[in-house]
């Protein structure tokens, strides 16, 4: 090669050199914020139903993946890239288990935030690859019993048991509409239990196809068994529990008129067939903000219901750091809605992983590690969304059926004047209602 080519070549390796140094040094091709992109990325898994003929969760995956956004705009997870998996559950035990096992071939370290009716089929799968399962939506009894299960509610258990303390203060006889499933089964006896505290009589049980499109028969038998007087009508079906109350509201008036103070105060009731003084009820997650609107709002036939949730009223200024992440990283993803409580769990949910994740700092993130850390004392702030929550064996409630709930607290909600508001400040403890239902 001649001196000039020589030259020429020596130019070109510098040029090539200083540019690499400046993409660097601009992070292209390094995640922004990561120390020299050393750390490897997470690779979670979120899953849920959607586009199914039962109840629909998309606003979960959407809300993983609006987190991902955030955190990976901020550097990561302690250097680690985060990057979410997402998976149509589609309300069947063998989409539950197809999910569980991409999530254990394509090496997720964590299911995060998912919602499944079908426990049985999707924990075997986690279990024998040894992936966590953290912040599941809480339905199922596997979620409460499995050692890698990590739950940061306390599931329908903590809903129905404190929807029975909250009606007993205003209730006679409580008739309960649920859904004809295993899962559904359980849901009277955890009802009773709450009523049964404040030495009510036990709820009238009514089974109900969880996909139906009307439900006059069950709605009538509902109002009779509840009675005119002092009466409450619960209904726990999901998706469709909106298109329960819409067979109530349409059965003929019955006898006796209407209850005169169904004007949305706490003595109030929703407006029920036809002006009926029953009052409606219901827990989060059959119920929320977003069936209120699209409802009507303060003029829903929810206004003045009772409804149960396991965290602050949407309106609680503990959701502005997760409402400012929607804003921020959601853009118009309207699957993303800040009151609905699949929503807010998700977000709790990665809440634990992060602070999981950001207390190993290490390179490598594996499932093993993030057991290993749950099972021996991380403890997780949630910004006042739950009690802190922490996982070791004396932070186990222990109850019967659901031995690994770690967060026993719900909140008592009423709708008025078209809100979700607190019934009462606070939480209610209702772990020893759960645990002595028997």
């Amino acid at each position: 090669m001649s001196m000039t080519g020589r030259r020429l070549s020596t130019l070109l390796a510098s040029v090539t050199a200083a540019a690499a140094g400046t993409a660097l040094l601009t992070g292209c091709g390094v995640l922004p914020g990561a120390t020299g992109g050393s750390r490897e990325p997470v690779t979670v898994m979120t899953w849920a139903p959607d586009q199914t003929r039962a109840t629909n969760m998309p606003g979960m995956p959407a809300m993983a993946q609006t987190f991902a956004r955030w955190v990976n705009s901020q550097g990561g997870i302690d250097g680690h890239e985060l990057r979410v998996l997402t998976c149509n559950e589609q309300n069947t035990p063998t989409g539950a288990a197809s999910c569980a096992r991409r999530a254990v071939r394509e090496k997720a370290v964590a299911v995060v935030g998912s919602y499944s009716q079908n426990g049985r089929a999707f924990m075997a799968p986690l279990e024998a690859a040894g992936i966590p399962y953290i912040g599941g939506y809480g339905i199922t009894e596997d979620e409460f019993t499995s050692p890698l299960s990590y739950p940061v509610n306390g599931g329908l258990a903590a809903l129905l048991a404190g929807h029975g303390m909250q009606l007993a203060e205003d209730c006679d006889k409580v008739s309960l509409v649920r859904p004809d499933t295993l899962a559904g089964d359980r849901l009277p006896k955890l009802l009773d239990a709450g009523l049964k505290k404040a030495s009510k009589r036990g709820a009238v049980d009514i089974p109900a196809v969880e996909d139906a499109t009307e439900y006059t028969s069950q709605a009538a038998r509902a109002r009779d068994r509840a009675g005119t007087e002092d009466g409450c009508v619960a209904a726990v079906l999901g998706e469709r529990t909106q298109t329960f109350f819409d067979s109530f509201r349409r059965l003929p008036e019955p006898t006796g008129g209407a209850r005169s103070d169904g004007s949305g105060s706490d003595s109030g009731s929703g407006s029920g067939s036809g002006g009926s003084p029953i009052r409606i009820s219901s827990v989060l997650g059959s119920v929320g903000q977003p069936v209120i609107d699209r409802t009507g709002g303060a003029r829903s036939p929810f206004e003045g219901a009772y409804v149960t949730g396991w965290y602050p009223e949407a309106d609680d200024k503990s959701w502005e750091p997760m409402r400012k992440v929607v804003k921020e990283h959601a853009f118009a993803d309207n699957r993303v809605d800040p009151t609905d409580t699949g929503v807010q769990t998700t977000w709790i949910a990665y809440t634990v992983l992060k602070q999981v994740i950001e207390s190993l700092d290490t390179d490598v993130i594996t499932s093993a590690r993030i057991t290993q850390a749950l099972d021996h004392g991380a403890r997780v702030d949630t910004g006042g969304l739950t009690p802190p929550l922490r996982w070791m064996y004396e932070d186990l409630l222990g109850a019967p059926d659901f031995p690994r709930i770690v967060n026993h607290e719900v909140t008592f909600q009423v709708v008025r004047k078209g809100r979700l508001v607190a019934q009462k400040p606070g939480f209610v403890d209702i772990g020893p209602t759960v645990t002595n239902r028997g």
